[in-house]
């Protein structure tokens, strides 16, 4: 079964002053102690809601990028795709900046242990600013079982995060 688990404090800091170097340890402790990991709102709810770590406000053809604090280990055979939620993006076309993300069941080695990120897209036509709250859903993951074809010949092991499938030794 899959599962989701906090990164660690030190990725989690590193990753945040990547994005806002301006926030303050204390910040950061306070949104790592409450980081909420991800869930289903009903039972038949597809996608797991990943939660805001922090408000985030994004103005009309804006973007921002989130580091969620959270990373999923899953079997070999899933495969965690991201998507917008169907709210956000219903009323202010909210989107993924690459549309879908793809969480690989080896990320979760990379060098920043797997730590999932989006990048918010505000692609309103309509001048809406999008705020959503510390702890409200931001985006949704749903686990979702591949296959292989009987030719795959895959031998590399992931070092690295986002991009690094395809980068040479």
């Amino acid at each position: 079964m899959p599962t989701f688990e906090k990164v660690s404090f030190t990725q989690f800091v590193e990753a945040w002053q990547k994005v806002d170097d301006a926030i303050t340890t204390e910040q950061l402790m306070a949104m790592y102690e409450q980081l909420k990991l991800p869930k289903r709102a009903t039972t038949g709810s597809a996608g797991y809601d990943f939660f805001a770590p922090r408000s985030i406000t994004i103005p009309p053809q804006a973007q921002v990028l989130i580091p969620s604090g959270i990373r999923a280990k899953m079997s070999a055979d899933l495969v965690l795709l991201l998507f917008p939620r169907s709210g956000l993006g219903f009323k202010y076309r909210l989107q993924l900046n690459n549309t879908v993300g793809v969480i690989d069941s080896d990320y979760v080695n990379a060098d920043n242990e797997g730590h999932i990120f989006a990048r918010l897209c505000n692609d309103t036509k309509e001048g809406k600013t999008v705020t959503i709250a510390q702890g409200d859903g931001m985006f949704q993951g749903v686990f979702i079982p591949f296959v292989k074809t009987d030719d795959d010949q895959a031998d590399q092991t992931r070092v690295g995060g986002l991009g690094s499938t395809t980068k040479k030794e």
